[in-house]
């Protein structure tokens, strides 16, 4: 007679329970990578845009014409190097040619970030 060899049906229903346990418990966090990654970009191109205005302003202080003058944070978008990405807005608000503003960008999702804006007066 020939023994036979492989898994009970207990032991293939305790793994598959396990498995599920184990699903379970993780999709819920790759749910939400989504959300996470839609706030992360958005305070990304916070980022760059203080960024830009810091580096706008170094260079006004310097004597660069090239740089721009910023009285207002929607100014600050034009520094990025190909603008400000699409669907993005910046509200209004005005910065003095000697001081920083506090900024809100708000994303394609409704996120919003905030960044700092320098006045940047003529050379």
């Amino acid at each position: 007679m020939k023994q036979q060899s492989g898994f009970t049906l207990i032991e293939l229903v305790m793994v598959i329970v396990i498995l599920g346990i184990l699903a379970a418990v993780a999709i819920p966090r790759f749910v939400d990578l989504r959300g996470d990654a839609q706030v992360a970009s958005v305070q990304g191109v916070a980022g760059a845009l203080s960024s830009a205005a810091a580096i706008n302003y170094a260079a006004r202080s310097a004597g660069n014409a090239a740089g721009l003058g910023v009285t207002n944070c929607t100014d600050v978008g034009p520094l990025l190097q190909g603008g400000l990405p699409a669907n993005y807005t910046i509200a209004s608000v005005t910065v003095s040619t000697t001081g920083t503003a506090s900024c809100t960008l708000t994303g394609p999702n409704g996120n919003t970030a905030t960044f700092t804006a320098i006045g940047a007066a003529a050379p």
